[in-house]
């Protein structure tokens, strides 16, 4: 799977740590920044992989700021971008399961690392369930 990837400044170790961990499980990973710790703004990171995913040039993404919430509500002004800020894994699994997200942010001060590969891991192990929900998911976009 193609994974984009992004972040600021703030979540820029984090990132890194899930570049790795997503490479190790064998994701291809495109990196749309920021590649230090140096002041560097959420959208400039949100929009450009959001729009590779819209383009279908990654099937999903990984978003990481201090919260997750800005890198969610960037992502989320795209068509097609169902972006979640999840800090549990109940969260990234209804996320997938009922709302077919394909975004997932992550805050760097938020979550440790074992938390991270725990959302990270049930995010991407979790289908979308369709039925009921497919009728909702596509109301998303009418607007």
């Amino acid at each position: 799977m193609k994974v984009a990837v992004g972040s600021d400044h703030a979540g820029f170790t984090l990132k890194e740590k899930v570049k790795a961990y997503l490479t190790s499980k064998g994701h291809e990973v495109i990196d749309f920044g920021t590649d230090s710790e140096e002041r560097f703004d959420y959208p400039d990171a949100a929009h450009p992989a959001a729009m590779s995913i819209q383009k279908g040039e990654a099937d999903r993404g990984v978003l990481v700021c201090g919260s997750g919430v800005g890198m969610a509500i960037a992502a989320n002004r795209h068509r097609g971008v169902r972006a979640v800020d999840a800090v549990t894994e109940e969260m990234a699994k209804l996320s997938r399961e009922h709302n077919n997200a394909n975004v997932l942010a992550l805050g760097q001060r938020l979550l440790s690392w074992e938390e991270a590969q725990k959302i990270i891991d049930t995010f991407f192990a979790t289908e979308f369930e369709g039925g009921r929900h497919e009728q909702r998911v596509q109301k998303i976009d009418q607007v």
